[in-house]
């Protein structure tokens, strides 16, 4: 699904990441944590071809960086995320911005076709949010928001979504909502690989298999959940000493 070797990204003779081995395989889903200036945002943008990469390469669904047009390999990777989010304008109605997502386009200038609508009414029931689709982005929730962009992100049917920070904004119990949504989706979506952009182990649910641990710029440890998010490691993660605890429903996280 990915396949990141010796990626180094440099911008104004600052190096964001340093010589990063990483790969997600079929069937994996992955959760990218890192305090802030870890290089997580660098490495979503060459993922999805908005930073080139200095030297290394980056392949995504056996394409690679320079060797194929990113603009096509975009439609199979689902993205959800502020970037995406800030383009919308306000008055775009919630089923218009799903159904664009099958063309990967933003604020739609024409109607869209019957069968985009249809699919996008599909994905708003799913996700539970049937009752939005006529109402424009600016009033909606933010736990709303969230599952129209998720609705929107599926539209193109992708093999990989890719979720950066998703419940950045969500008030406690539309967090709680999401968070059993993000729980149900490798279910729900049965071929599709997810990776999740965070700075929160408690987001971190049941559904994730593999973890990928990143500060300054540098892959910490990468590999299995249960080997990779340990006290110990997240103490070296955040140069701070961690205590861990994992549970039923995911994992938490104190200061020692």
């Amino acid at each position: 699904m990915l396949a990141v070797t010796k990626l180094r990204i440099a911008r104004e003779r600052k190096v964001i990441l340093r010589r990063l081995d990483w790969r997600v395989e079929s069937g994996q889903h992955w959760v990218i944590l890192g305090p802030n200036g870890s290089g997580k945002s660098s490495l979503l943008a060459a993922l999805t071809g908005y930073f080139a990469p200095t030297s290394g390469s980056v392949a995504v669904l056996g394409e690679v960086f320079g060797r194929s047009d990113w603009r096509d390999l975009r439609r199979r990777v689902g993205l959800v995320g502020p970037a995406v989010a800030s383009l919308i304008e306000p008055s775009e109605p919630a089923l218009h911005i799903v159904a664009g997502g099958l063309d990967g386009v933003i604020n739609l200038w024409r109607r869209p076709k019957p069968a985009a609508l249809s699919v996008a009414r599909k994905l708003l029931r799913q996700l539970k949010v049937s009752g939005v689709a006529g109402r424009p982005w600016g009033h909606l929730s933010q736990g709303e928001r969230q599952r129209v962009l998720i609705a929107r992100a599926l539209a193109s049917a992708p093999a990989l979504l890719i979720l950066d920070e998703p419940c950045a904004g969500l008030d406690p119990l539309a967090r709680r909502d999401f968070l059993m949504l993000l729980n149900e989706l490798p279910r729900r979506l049965p071929g599709v690989s997810i990776v999740l952009i965070t700075h929160h182990v408690e987001e971190i649910v049941p559904a994730f298999t593999h973890a990928l641990l990143l500060r300054d710029g540098q892959k910490l440890a990468a590999g299995p959940l249960r080997e990779v998010l340990t006290s110990k490691q997240l103490t070296a993660l955040w140069a701070k000493k961690v205590r861990l605890k994992h549970h039923r429903l995911g994992w938490s996280m104190g200061w020692a």
